[in-house]
């Protein structure tokens, strides 16, 4: 019969193991890590991890539309950029957009590319047309202020132009600086599990400035997996 556990349903983990678990998840271990310090398998962990990600993907993914302040980039992430190409990105990578409230939380979306009708979708649903746009000086983001936001404030970084009073991106590209050297630490992602590596980088962005282990018992008590 499964064990009574608050945070997990039909867990066959007593809920004390699993709060040792989501301790180790907080504290961002690897599940072999986990799994020495928990007495469980590698499996089972990376299956108590994996359903982990999914929940605070969903959370993400529910976040309310941005306003106020608001900074827009696109990244690369994967192989090192391909000596001699040259261009936004880089043979071989994964684009992911994201848009930073300023002070505030980021969200993150993969993109299949980084062409004016594909920023524009993400950027209409998710940002509020009242905002203050800022971005660098791509093509693809023209027209932002056509189509009914407020102010849109642009820096032209091919000619070093990174802030002018505050008009910056300095708030997404410290995420994006954030991501990689977290990401890093993996050696590389398949294809498959980077959008929920990517999405609980991006929870772990949002929730820098509380208690993590707190913040995962308090969703996982509301909602358990």
């Amino acid at each position: 019969m499964a064990l009574v556990n608050r945070y997990y349903r039909h867990a066959r983990i007593s809920e004390r193991r699993l709060r040792r678990l989501i301790r180790c998840f907080a504290l961002d271990l690897t599940a072999s890590e986990t799994a020495a310090l928990v007495h469980l398998s590698v499996r089972s962990t990376n299956t108590i991890f994996l359903k982990l990600r999914r929940r605070l993907a969903a959370e993400c993914e529910a976040q309310a539309p941005f306003s106020g302040q608001v900074e827009i980039d696109e990244s690369y992430f994967g192989p090192h950029r391909v000596r001699g190409r040259r261009g936004r990105g880089a043979i071989g990578k994964t684009i992911v957009f994201g848009i930073y409230k300023r002070n505030g939380s980021v969200y993150t979306r993969i993109l299949p590319n980084i062409r004016r009708a594909t920023l524009m979708a993400v950027i209409q649903g998710r940002v509020t047309l009242t905002s203050e746009l800022h971005s660098d000086a791509y093509a693809a983001y023209d027209g932002l202020v056509d189509l009914g936001y407020a102010k849109h404030y642009r820096l032209n970084h091919n000619q070093d132009e990174f802030v002018r009073g505050t008009q910056h991106i300095n708030g997404i590209e410290s995420f994006w600086s954030f991501a990689k050297r977290r990401l890093a630490k993996f050696n590389g992602l398949h294809h498959h599990t980077f959008y929920l590596h990517l999405k609980e980088t991006e929870w772990r962005f949002n929730h820098r400035r509380q208690n993590p282990y707190r913040q995962l018992l308090q969703l996982l008590a509301k909602t358990p997996l």
